[in-house]
């Protein structure tokens, strides 16, 4: 793949295509097109009981958009339970342009003034493209996905696009579904103007808490 430059980016994600390298340290990129898509429903979301009483403590920080590159570089470093990602530096770059233009968000969680948690993601119409997250403590990124969806849907948002099923995303009601099926609903998405709300008030965040289901 050649030196990819932002605008070519955005239309390869607005047809179901995403970049990824296949080690951290190598240079090629190449465009993934799986036949199985993970998507997260926004309507379907789902999180534990736990998990929003550790919310409601408060004390993680969210802040959006203040320290991407820190973010996206977090999340490709190697971690426990990988040794390897797929993030590259020309991804950085790339992703980091996308930031600049405001097409590319980050969630950060945050404790003790320290970044311990976050995800990063491309926006496009209605569609927002999840790429990665990383925890330094625990619940760091769960949290961070928790304030995400809140901000999606408060913001109009039809897809989240998380490209693969993992067993951590599937208990916050992750599903896979065949290319065409996903191509469609992209379609759909795209066909609305939706709004990344970097802020969201407490009375919002209570309220987003209380209508989504709960798990044990």
């Amino acid at each position: 793949m050649a030196v990819l430059s932002p605008d070519t980016l955005l239309r390869a994600y607005s047809i179901g295509l995403f970049p990824m390298a296949e080690r951290r340290d190598d240079n090629t990129l190449y465009w993934i097109d799986p036949e199985k898509r993970g998507i997260l429903p926004l309507d379907g979301f789902k999180f534990s009981k736990r998990l929003r009483r550790t919310i409601r403590r408060g004390h993680i920080e969210i802040r959006c958009d203040t320290c991407f590159e820190d973010v996206i570089r977090a999340c490709a470093e190697p971690a426990p339970d990988r040794d390897e990602t797929w993030i590259n530096e020309e991804i950085v770059e790339i992703y980091s342009e996308l930031h600049q233009m405001g097409r590319a968000h980050s969630v950060e969680a945050w404790c003790d003034g320290e970044l311990v948690g976050g995800l990063y993601g491309v926006s496009l119409g209605g569609a927002y493209f999840g790429e990665s997250m990383f925890s330094r403590i625990d619940d760091a990124s769960k949290i961070a996905l928790v304030h995400l969806v809140a901000r999606l849907k408060k913001g109009g948002f039809k897809l989240l696009d998380i490209q693969f099923v993992t067993a951590h995303l599937a208990k916050f009601g992750a599903m896979e579904i065949h290319r065409g099926g996903y191509r469609q609903l992209l379609a759909d998405a795209l066909e609305h103007q939706a709004t990344f709300h970097r802020d969201l008030s407490p009375d919002e965040l209570e309220e987003f808490l209380q209508s989504t289901a709960q798990t044990s």
